[in-house]
């Protein structure tokens, strides 16, 4: 039997495989390509619920319209006229104070006039202008202490609460945050390097939250329907051959001049230690757990996103989302809907609850902050099978494993979910450097991590 080839075999048909396909396309329409993907849908992590007339997330809830990758790739699909935006200058944010929901300024002027900070907290905030940078690895609790005082460890938690459910005591800054790591070494404090950076630039307006009526799902739909992908196949193992690569999927070779691994980056080591020993076989995963409750109009939802609560609060509930202020038809008329996060590197042990467990636990917490009825007209807990990596302790030792084998190996190239960063602009901004990559027939240059505002 005839071993299938191809020009570019993509594994994984996530985000990152999907949107590398798309701009490989688009510089190359005649390219042969094939993407393999394991499950029995396009989308990875990214998928929505749709019931009863409420819509919720499995995964990713948006992302923001700041990041030129991703309006491409929506102008590329025609999909401007489908996008549903969330100004964050008009949706409040909250954090979970002393029991309480507090809002979050976004601005220094309304920082400096909040009540969040006492006088002396606000003076050690200001001390990042003459702490000179600690050289080696840090984690963002030590950054974030060093640079502006225990009294911002907080913001810092729920800044990472929101994006890694991870903890700010493992998770390190030159991973997380390397543009803002850069702009301290550069200009030895961050709001020197915030104000040289941009002294030549436009004002930047405040992003907005982008979403779809159908849920985030459509959009992977959209990316993934001219394209060739064979579900429920398996990369197992890569072989770097004369001709290119042989690929095992399913126990079958497949050949390949090129071959993009867009997975998430656990099962990207497990199938490269097979040509180069990575400093470590794995890396630690956040899972969480996303309640969805809706209710009749006597809930009393406040205006904006929702809230995160730091892990001081001791909360069962990392956050909040108040999904039907977010986009519109999220709810039936008259209705309401949030959803509740649940676990995260902190509370793993609450994922082992029943669902009726979990709803009942989680609506007693947020029933604390927020005025709802006792009984919800709607409930279900979402449980992803994979969960958020962490990058945590080695994690610059593994970019830079990533890096050297790109370049040993010819025609290899990588991207996916967990190297660099996980949002789904750093995916579609890897993906297109990863199929730029592919298409010149070389590795990809390593470029300097943009310094990206932070939002609550």
């Amino acid at each position: 039997m005839n071993t299938p080839e191809f020009d570019i075999v993509i594994a994984g048909a996530g985000l990152s495989g999907l949107s590398a396909a798309h701009f490989l396309k688009k510089r190359n329409p005649d390219v042969n390509m094939l993407i393999v993907e394991k499950s029995d849908r396009p989308g990875g992590a990214i998928r929505s619920l749709k019931k009863q007339g409420f819509l919720a997330e499995w995964g990713a809830h948006g992302f923001l319209d700041n990041v030129e990758e991703s309006r491409e790739l929506l102008n590329d699909l025609g999909l401007t006229d489908y996008v549903q935006k969330a100004p964050l200058k008009q949706f409040k944010r909250y954090i979970c104070k002393n029991g309480k929901l507090v809002q979050i300024p976004q601005s220094p002027p309304t920082i400096i006039k909040s009540d969040l900070l006492s006088f002396p907290e606000k003076l050690r905030v200001l001390g990042d202008l003459w702490k000179k940078p600690i050289t080696g690895e840090q984690t963002v609790a030590q950054w974030a202490s060093h640079r502006f005082g225990k009294a911002i460890l907080p913001f810092a938690d729920i800044a990472l609460t929101g994006t890694y459910a991870g903890d700010i005591d493992e998770l390190r800054i030159d991973a997380v945050m390397p543009g803002i790591r850069n702009l301290e070494k550069t200009y030895g404090s961050v709001f020197k390097g915030v104000i040289k950076s941009r002294k030549n630039k436009a004002s930047r307006r405040m992003p907005s939250m982008i979403s779809f009526e159908d849920g985030m799902e459509f959009l992977l739909k959209r990316l993934a329907a001219d394209k060739t992908i064979q579900y429920k196949s398996s990369v197992e193992a890569v072989k770097k051959t004369e001709k290119g690569w042989v690929l095992q999927v399913n126990g079958k070779p497949i050949q390949s001049k090129r071959i993009i691994l867009a997975l998430p980056i656990n099962g990207a080591l497990k199938i490269l230690s097979e040509l180069l020993k990575p400093p470590q076989s794995s890396v630690r995963e956040a899972i969480v757990n996303n309640v969805v409750l809706g209710f009749d109009n006597s809930a009393e939802i406040p205006f904006g996103f929702g809230y995160l609560a730091p892990k001081i609060e001791n909360r069962f509930a990392l956050g909040t989302l108040f999904s039907i202020h977010m986009f519109p038809k999220r709810a039936p008329a008259g209705f309401n809907l949030i959803e509740i996060l649940v676990g995260g590197t902190r509370n793993p042990e609450h994922l082992t609850l029943d669902d009726d467990e979990m709803v009942k636990r989680a609506l007693e917490d947020v029933g604390k902050l927020i005025k709802l009825p006792d009984k919800p007209v709607f409930s279900k807990v979402l449980r992803p099978s994979s969960g958020i990596p962490q990058l945590e302790k080695g994690h610059l030792q593994l970019l830079a494993y990533k890096e050297q084998i790109q370049k040993q190996y010819d025609g290899l190239h990588i991207c996916g979910f967990g190297w660099e960063a996980i949002g789904i602009n750093d995916m579609v901004k890897q993906a297109k450097t990863a199929a730029n990559a592919a298409f010149k027939g070389r590795s990809a240059d390593r470029q300097d991590p943009e310094a990206k505002p932070v939002y609550f």
